[in-house]
């Protein structure tokens, strides 16, 4: 089970635990509030977490690019 959780938490996107860190809230009851809600309401929170994680991956593309490092 503990190769399954870091398996998931290396490749995942790492919205819940940025979203954690925001909020000064448990990143596993982040994590339970998107896989109950998504069971609940057939999966759309599915589309608000793909939505977060693509949001972080453009905002990290854009601050390396207005940021280059300069070798000498």
């Amino acid at each position: 089970m503990e190769k399954l959780k870091i398996f998931f938490e290396d490749r995942a996107f790492g919205v819940c635990s940025k979203l954690g860190e925001k909020l000064n809230f448990p990143i596993d009851s982040i994590r339970l509030f998107f896989i109950y809600s998504s069971f609940i309401t057939l999966g759309s929170p599915v589309i608000l977490y793909v939505t977060m994680a693509m949001t972080m991956k453009i905002r990290k593309y854009f601050r390396k690019s207005n940021n280059p490092v300069l070798f000498d």
